[in-house]
């Protein structure tokens, strides 16, 4: 009677609701992203009417013993219209906007018949959560039921069908958020079948009320669950993979951070620490302080150590990529060494060696990290070229 598994399944969808409203702000113009969002909107809006508390504050401030009932049921019609609007799109092909103007005619057409049968019927009694039993029997009444109940168990049957007809054509994210959808409309039609056994029953003269009371509220929240969850998985998934890929690109370049966190400390090239950012936000934080420090060391970046150290790395591992890198290291580590020797008084000669850029792409920074992390990034010093110093070697 308190009604929480109505607001908490408010609550799931219209948080929904909430995560897709800035891509409809972007795309004000897309019917589809209308459609997702009228879906959860509607159906967030039906749990709330339906919710026993909030029926008996809207029949209180009409004066009407019933009204939330019809309010409700124009809700659950207005949401039945938007799901199949939503399947009309994702079906797609040449005549979308006239099969969606078809169905929602259709469903206005019930919501017509919703309030001509409440205002010819009459209900005195209010009745909170068994509304569709009490007055199962009820002239015009009973019609409205009937009519609203055959109109949801329409639409998530087609949307139940559709979604999982076609998630077996597509892979990944996309697939689970359709079987998610499919499975959360099959728990809809549980709540439209479990309400209309009881009006049979009822017409029967048993009493089988506690199947609208406690089974179709049950159904309908687990429904809203996955409907939702559904909906997010296709937008989330890949924010997911992003931020998965941002964490692992971020843990790579530790060890060229380290290598330069003296000059990014003494210097002060570092910016502040983000503080509960997204694992995108910090890699964004770190490669600026890795290209702060190489930009500070472009200077002492030494072209014939470069090429000597490419020469014999790429003749060891048949690599250009890994003997690019291996050269980048050294060249990094001794212009490191060098900026922080107090005797060193001015950058070394550019020689004729030639770099293959000022500072090295955020492509090549994590090998360069990479080969700073092996335990023999380069070769060995012996194996170097002759004119080549120990230093420069390494």
């Amino acid at each position: 009677m308190n009604g929480v598994i109505n607001y908490l399944s408010c609550g799931v969808l219209w948080l929904g609701l909430l995560v897709k409203a800035p891509d409809l702000l972007r795309h004000r113009r897309d019917p589809y992203l209308w459609a997702i969002c009228a879906v959860l909107g509607l159906a967030g809006l039906c749990f709330l009417l339906g919710a026993p508390p909030t029926v008996g504050a809207v029949n209180r401030l009409s004066g009407v013993p019933n009204l939330a009932a019809p309010l409700t049921y124009a809700a659950l019609t207005g949401y039945c219209a938007a799901s199949q609007v939503l399947v009309v799109h994702w079906r797609g092909g040449p005549r979308v906007r006239r099969t969606a103007r078809r169905w929602m005619l259709a469903y206005a057409a019930v919501l017509l018949g919703i309030a001509v049968t409440f205002a010819l019927g009459e209900a005195p009694v209010e009745r909170r959560t068994d509304l569709d039993t009490y007055y199962a029997t009820t002239p015009f009444l009973a019609q409205m039921i009937v009519l609203y109940l055959l109109a949801h168990l329409t639409a998530v049957t087609v949307t139940t069908v559709s979604a999982l007809r076609w998630a077996r054509r597509v892979r990944g994210a996309l697939r689970a958020g359709l079987v998610l959808l499919g499975t959360g409309a099959l728990c809809g039609a549980g709540y439209s079948l479990a309400k209309l056994v009881a009006v049979g029953a009822r017409w029967a003269g048993r009493d089988w009320s506690a199947l609208g009371t406690t089974v179709s509220p049950a159904a309908a929240g687990l429904g809203a669950l996955l409907t939702v969850v559904g909906v997010l998985v296709p937008l989330v998934a890949p924010r997911a993979d992003e931020w998965r890929r941002a964490r692992r690109t971020y843990a790579r370049l530790a060890p060229l951070e380290r290598a330069l966190e003296d000059l990014l400390t003494r210097r002060a090239l570092r910016l502040p620490r983000p503080r509960f950012a997204s694992p995108t936000t910090r890699l964004v934080w770190r490669q600026t302080s890795i290209h702060n420090a190489l930009s500070h060391l472009q200077a002492y970046f030494d072209g014939d150590l470069y090429d000597r150290t490419r020469a014999v790395a790429l003749a060891a591992t048949g690599d250009p990529e890994r003997a690019d890198a291996a050269a980048w290291a050294a060249v990094i580590g001794a212009a490191v060494r060098h900026e922080a020797d107090p005797d060193g008084k001015a950058p070394p000669a550019a020689g004729a060696g030639r770099l293959p850029g000022r500072v090295p792409g955020p492509a090549a920074l994590g090998r360069i990290a990479d080969a700073l992390a092996a335990a023999a990034p380069v070769p060995p010093t012996a194996a170097v070229p002759r004119g080549t110093s120990t230093a420069e070697a390494a």
